[in-house]
């Protein structure tokens, strides 16, 4: 009997009898997935995500469902992990095939944004990217080289900050802009609002919101950017061209600037230029312009977040702030600030500064990653294009790891008579495997120089209205950079002599 003489019936029953026993056997021949929240049909467990503070339900579902949990969304299946040891196990052991990043329609295909390090798929591009990084970025000494342009960028900052205390935020944001600004392209930051900084803020602005897990339908649903936005719940398109706009003009405007001062030989030696010193072709021009965005886009929304959680923390902790700066007084002294070459003979403030990145990570659930090949671990299946998630946050609050986690308490970190360091908060904070952080250490350095310097001079406290201190909110922000919430903050010089020595900055500059 033919094909065509076959009942169409009955052809279409034996089509889906092999069908289904074909994925019945596939299902036989591996072991099940992690465990989770009971999904519903065909939507899975999108109506149990939340869309805030994700990190925090993920820990909660841990303690039901174990160190490694999966769900299911919209027939994606996304691994949560909850355990530092199941995250170095398989995102630092395994990094090898736990090294890409999700297919993502909306931030990625259409406004852009996977021409950044961060979002680029695993690969030639992606590996020759962090190569050009490291170059200039990638050790403790290659940053140390750096130590003069961050001092005096954050001199700059502590006298921004002594003449208008209450633009705190912006003058943080300033000083970090300016670092990298200057590193990556040689420009030199305005005073006032600069116009550099304010391109490239409102873009990582719009992409932090933008990248929040299950944000966008079309993501999981392709199709749907080929809808027309008159459609219901088409509305998520209206954003996409001032998306698009302001990702171009931060990889575009900053670079143009280094190729027109490079024209006239009025540039200052940086990343761009060292790199754009050879004939290149289009392609790698490109690259070159890429990475160039990748050094702002990596660095500077993570380090105005850990710097402004620790003026938030000083004035609600001044115990910690009270030792930190006799450590400063005793070693340092009074007559100058503190530099990078000091941090070794200031335990206490080192510390101060893991417990930073510790107490509210600013990146909670980092940014995922996705199983290049299938892989079988503690007994369950891992489909190759699994999304893993790492859970920052619940990883730095583990109890077992952290003593009185949700305490803030720089001492955690020192060792005292029997009493052991606890774990090193920069082993999860930065990422995992291949997709840690290229910047650490410039990170690392930034930070502890605004807060050494910025504790030898100012006293930080609770502002006092009305003759009532008031109590800050404490709540961090959600989204995929976690921020301080706006807070008000009284910043006064400690005494005469640290005001002079900011001013004496402005003096030298």
């Amino acid at each position: 009997m033919t094909v065509s003489s076959f009942p169409l019936a009955q052809l279409t029953a034996f089509v889906l009898a092999v069908l289904l026993a074909y994925r019945f056997a596939k299902t036989r021949r591996h072991a099940p997935f992690p465990p989770g929240p009971q999904g519903w049909p065909i939507i899975g467990n999108v109506l149990d995500i939340p869309t805030e503070y994700q990190w925090k339900t993920f820990a909660k579902w841990g303690e039901k469902w174990g160190d490694i949990m999966s769900v299911n969304v919209l027939g994606q299946r996304m691994v949560i992990i909850n355990s530092a040891r199941v995250a170095v196990e398989l995102l630092d052991r395994k990094s090898s095939i736990y090294s890409d990043r999700p297919h993502m329609v909306m931030i990625g295909e259409i406004v852009g944004w996977t021409r950044i390090v961060s979002l680029h798929n695993y690969g030639p591009r992606f590996r020759e990217t962090r190569r050009l990084l490291s170059q200039m970025l990638g050790s403790r000494d290659k940053v140390a080289w750096l130590a003069p342009l961050l001092e005096a960028e954050e001199h700059r900052f502590l006298l921004h900050v002594l003449k208008d205390p209450d633009s705190l935020v912006a003058q943080v944001r300033k000083a970090a802009g300016a670092i990298i600004l200057m590193l990556a392209y040689g420009y030199e930051v305005k005073d006032g609002e600069d116009p550099y900084v304010a391109i490239v803020e409102k873009a990582m602005s719009e992409v932090s919101a933008a990248a929040t897990p299950a944000a966008f339908l079309v993501d999981f649903f392709p199709i749907l950017r080929y809808f027309p936005p008159w459609l219901p719940g088409g509305g998520w398109k209206k954003n996409i061209p001032e998306y698009t706009k302001d990702l171009d003009a931060m990889c575009d405007i900053p670079y143009q600037f280094v190729k027109q001062h490079m024209a006239v030989g009025s540039f200052i030696p940086n990343f761009t230029s060292r790199l754009l010193e050879d004939n290149l072709s289009a392609e790698r021009e490109q690259l070159v312009k890429d990475a160039a965005s990748s050094f702002y886009a990596g660095g500077s929304d993570t380090t105005v977040s850990t710097i402004t959680g620790f003026f938030l923390a000083m004035m609600c902790y001044p115990d910690v702030q009270k030792r930190a700066q006799a450590e400063i007084d005793t070693v340092i002294g009074s007559d100058r600030l503190p530099v990078l070459a000091d941090r070794g003979r200031l335990p206490y403030l080192h510390a101060l500064c893991l417990e930073l990145l510790r107490w509210n990570p600013v990146a909670p659930l980092a940014i995922p990653h996705v199983l290049a090949q299938d892989d079988v671990y503690a007994g369950y299946y891992l489909p190759k294009g699994t999304t893993v998630m790492a859970n920052v946050w619940k990883l730095l609050h583990e109890p077992e790891t952290y003593a009185n986690p949700f305490n803030f308490d720089p001492s955690r970190f020192i060792s005292s008579g029997k009493r052991t360091a606890e774990q090193d908060p920069r082993s999860y904070a930065y990422g995992f495997g291949r997709r840690i952080c290229p910047g650490m250490y410039l990170a690392d350095a930034t930070v502890f120089l605004a807060v050494a310097m910025s504790l030898a001079v100012f006293d930080i406290r609770k502002p006092v209205i009305d003759g009532v201190e008031v109590h800050p909110n404490m709540e961090f922000t959600s989204g995929v950079i976690s921020h301080p919430p706006p807070f008000k903050c009284s910043i006064v010089p400690r005494s005469a002599k640290a005001e002079a020595l900011v001013i004496s900055t402005e003096m030298k500059a």
